[in-house]
């Protein structure tokens, strides 16, 4: 692909840069002129896309055959595949009340730069592959990814292993990015969230420019694609699942906050420097509803993402012309029906808990690991100067998590590691980075407690996760997690405990460990039923219905 020149960078960031600024005229000027830019690039890229779907065909008639092949030669006879059944517990409606339909053949684009990853995000987008594969069999899906390194091959065999997610190989296509440098945090040490996003804006064009896709949807946050789609494709339908908003009230009030438990902004409003921090983050803010009126679809994955979105983008949406202005709670997937046919949990099986504490999550400063840490600390000294012990065994503290490589994650562990020797508690802390499957599951059958310590944490699969597993959750009191997940379900009892401080973490860890054996079991049994509300196939049933609304806006243009 040819490198993007400086020009094409200026014409894309200046209409959006100086969106309240350009006159009018001006602005219709640059609108038709994005718009004469996306005629060229369909036509661009016409050639390659005819390329991809004869490719796409290729590969089926192989998988057929070799199918065939493998049927006819085994004695059990043919086996059916997953996806190409279509769950019949899945809606077929959309949203208007007319039928999907199978036989929709369109290329879906989606916006995921660091789709190997393997964290909560990427979970999310290979299980709404996955059901648009069982959904749509004839579609393909096209992920715009940076991971230029990792052949399709090893990506899917990936997912396998990470998500325990089986996808269809010949409908899936990965697009390889050559700007994904520009969306990364460490490129922008100032105005980063600017920087973000106007760097998304390169790494869309870098996309558009290997393809053109019939719907898009962004999956991993950057909704100023999207706008930049809208401009340069009117005609292609735009969704967005928002994991976080960019920016949030929450996000803004921080700056004052003089606690120290919000966040790493936490308290950055003082003196000259957090009055320009406050009103750069106020225009940003407006900046970001403005984009979020381009969506055609959104989707998000917890209560207190949805309230979030719908107040920052909810204003714009109404006063412009979209045919689905509120956005819609889709849960994350979560293995929950998997887990729970793989851990039993009852009386007899307590024997095999140990009083370990897990937390999986990736290591990344936000997810607030160092807050465990000293907790976990916390908690080993108020023990060992208490006579009252009611456990024998020594607790521990297992972290387990996804490291980006050739990234700041990998410094970042390395200080965890410091710190936890500075705590003294490094004997009895095992950091784990990049776990199968199997290992996670190992881990989730023996914990006693599941702990989670990301300040607005915007749902929590990890959490989800502790529940399926009958672990008893020790999380931050904010975000999805509180919202959403550690609840006292149609009263019928506490899920698990909350906290926001070292103090209260420490304690948390105790009381949790010193419940009574017919307890532990009764809120364990409490914290499954719970997680029934998370499932795989829930977020199917609902994605399938929200793919279906675009599908939909695309066979009207």
């Amino acid at each position: 692909m040819a490198s993007l020149t400086t020009i094409t960078i200026i014409t894309l960031l200046v209409p959006l840069a100086t969106f309240f600024l350009v006159p009018a005229a001006v602005g219709y000027t640059l609108k038709l002129a994005l718009r004469s830019l996306g005629w060229s690039l369909k036509s661009k890229t016409n050639a390659r896309r005819e390329l991809i779907l004869s490719q796409v065909r290729i590969e089926e008639e192989h998988y057929q055959e070799t199918a065939k092949s493998t049927a006819s030669s085994s004695p059990a006879g043919p086996e059916d595949d997953d996806w190409e059944k279509v769950d019949g517990t899945v809606p077929s409606v959309a949203g208007n009340g007319k039928p999907i339909g199978e036989d929709w053949e369109g290329i879906i684009g989606f916006f995921h730069p660091f789709c190997n990853a393997g964290g909560g995000g990427e979970r999310v987008l290979w299980a709404a592959v996955k059901a648009t594969q069982e959904r749509w069999p004839k579609a393909v899906c096209a992920i715009y990814t940076g991971d230029h390194e990792v052949t399709k091959a090893a990506m899917l065999e990936r997912v396998e292993t990470r998500f325990n997610i089986k996808l269809h190989a010949p409908t899936v296509v990965l697009l390889y990015l050559s700007t994904r440098k520009y969306v990364q945090s460490s490129m922008y040490p100032h105005f980063t969230l600017l920087g973000q996003s106007l760097g998304s804006l390169i790494v869309a064009f870098d996309g558009f420019n290997l393809l053109v896709p019939d719907i898009f949807i962004d999956t991993i946050g950057y909704a100023f694609t999207i706008a930049l789609s809208k401009y340069l494709f009117p005609s292609v339908p735009t969704g967005a699942y928002v994991h976080y908003p960019t920016i949030s009230t929450d996000m803004l009030t921080s700056l004052d906050d003089n606690t120290g438990i919000k966040g790493l902004n936490s308290g950055a409003g003082t003196g000259w420097k957090g009055m320009a921090k406050k009103r750069y983050w106020h225009l940003f803010a407006r900046l970001y509803g403005w984009v979020g009126s381009k969506v055609d679809v959104v989707m998000t994955n917890s209560s207190w993402t949805s309230a979030h979105i719908n107040s920052l983008w909810g204003p714009a949406r109404r006063n412009k012309k979209v045919a689905y202005k509120d956005a819609s709670v889709v849960f994350p997937p979560t293995a929950v029906s998997e887990i729970r046919s793989a851990i039993e949990v009852n009386d007899s099986t307590e024997a095999n808990r140990e009083p370990s504490i897990l937390y999986i999550a990736q290591f990344r400063p936000e997810k607030n690991h160092a807050l465990i840490l000293r907790a976990f600390a916390r908690f080993i000294q108020n023990r060992k100067n208490s006579s009252s012990t009611t456990t024998a065994a020594e607790p521990k503290l297992i972290l387990i998590g996804s490291v980006r490589h050739s990234s700041p994650d990998e410094t970042h562990i390395y200080h965890l590691r410091l710190l936890a020797h500075e705590l003294q508690i490094r004997d009895q802390t095992t950091f784990i980075c990049d776990a199968s499957w199997p290992t996670i599951l190992s881990h989730l059958r023996t914990s006693s407690i599941g702990t989670n310590a990301m300040w607005n944490e915007h749902f929590g699969i990890g959490v989800v996760e502790y529940q399926a597993a009958g672990l008893i959750s020790v999380v931050h009191d904010s975000g999805g997690p509180r919202e959403d997940i550690v609840i006292n379900l149609d009263r019928k009892g506490e899920t698990g405990f909350r906290a926001s401080t070292e103090e209260e973490f420490a304690a948390g860890f105790e009381d949790a460990l010193a419940l009574p054996q017919k307890e532990k079991v009764a809120m364990r049994l409490r914290a499954r039923e719970s997680a029934m509300r998370f499932t795989e196939e829930e977020f199917a049933r609902k994605w399938i219905v929200e793919v279906g609304k675009l599908i939909d806006l695309r066979r009207k243009k």
